[in-house]
């Protein structure tokens, strides 16, 4: 992708404004009632041992709906989603060839990346995938990133971008950020763009790491929810994420709270517009497999209150460029 290609991809991609994050992995088994709230911390971070394996076993959403996920955000006024195919954990949501620790071995194997894209491609809406580096399973992360971790790496990727068709990007968690996850040193940006670029000519490859600039992602990202606010003098390309209820994935508490207000949404959106940043708004699926009610009562609200701005056609002043 050259640079003015690549220009008209983060454009395209500000142009969507309005997106669903989809938090759905081991976490959801094994945190919905517990003092964790999404992964283990203070392994990577504060040499504590690990003491929640998850065994995929223990994976059984028996009513699995990605259409009632996709349906909901179509009720929201979203135009794009982005899936979590694999967390910090390490648990993959599709039967990769590479590992045991997928949904192959799990007590419901449905390929929950398949069944996702194909739901929100049917309702129109770009549908992208989470991947984490991260990988507390497979003992990726700050201190540990061999040749044979970069192949592994690598060879998920090569499996999710070719192996579904037309991916419009990919968000990367836990790189060379504050949070954990392999340094730039044992994995190279440079190297996973250049792979990810190949395979899809097209895909976004977006990273979580807390940089405000270009230097390693595609679209300047800011996880709101973990107080990363977009710097006033922004003009683009950027995505934000939050969330509307305490944490990412599901809780058992999630279905009588109250969740935070379609008036609060409308808010982040518009603030989001001004700085040509997309906004990702979390919906959890609970153990089921099914968004609960009062989530679908909400994005139905926000829904019939919200209006997609207009296109922007041309780069905005100050937009910012990969040096």
């Amino acid at each position: 992708m050259n640079p003015e290609e690549l220009v008209q991809r983060q454009l395209w991609f500000v142009n969507q404004r309005f997106g669903m994050f989809i938090h759905f992995n081991s976490a959801t088994f094994q945190f919905a009632d517990h003092e964790i709230e999404d992964w283990e911390y203070g392994h990577e971070n504060n040499d504590e041992p690990r003491r929640y394996i998850f065994d995929p076993i223990n994976w059984n959403p028996a009513d699995l709906d990605c259409k009632q996920w996709a349906k909901a955000a179509k009720s929201a006024g979203m135009k794009f989603a982005a899936l979590t195919a694999k967390h910090h954990e390490g648990f993959g949501l599709w039967p990769s060839k590479h590992t045991e620790h997928c949904i192959k071995n799990a007590a419901n194997t449905r390929d929950v990346v398949s069944e996702y894209l194909a739901a929100f491609r049917e309702e129109g809406i770009e549908a992208g995938l989470y991947f984490s580096m991260l990988d507390l399973h497979h003992q990726i992360n700050r201190k540990k990133c061999t040749p044979e971790d970069k192949a592994f790496i690598k060879n998920q990727l090569e499996e999710l971008l070719t192996g579904y068709g037309r991916i419009p990007f990919l968000i990367i968690d836990g790189w060379n950020a504050h949070w954990g996850g392999p340094n730039y040193e044992d994995l190279p940006f440079e190297e996973i763009d250049e792979l990810v670029k190949r395979l899809q000519p097209g895909c976004l490859l977006m990273n979580i790491s807390c940089e405000s600039n270009l230097n390693h992602t595609d679209i300047v990202f800011y996880e709101n929810a973990a107080g990363q606010e977009v710097d006033e003098a922004f003009a683009g390309p950027g995505a934000s994420c939050n969330i509307l209820t305490k944490t990412w994935f599901w809780r058992t508490t999630d279905t009588a709270m109250e969740l935070r207000t379609s008036d609060w949404v409308l808010d982040k959106l518009d603030e989001m517009r001004r700085h040509n940043v997309s906004f990702l708004l979390n919906g959890a699926p609970n153990r089921q497999g099914l968004l609960d009610p009062n989530v679908l009562d909400r994005f139905q609200e926000i829904g019939e209150r919200y209006r997609q701005p207009e296109e922007i056609t041309h780069i905005p002043e100050h937009w910012m460029y990969r040096e």
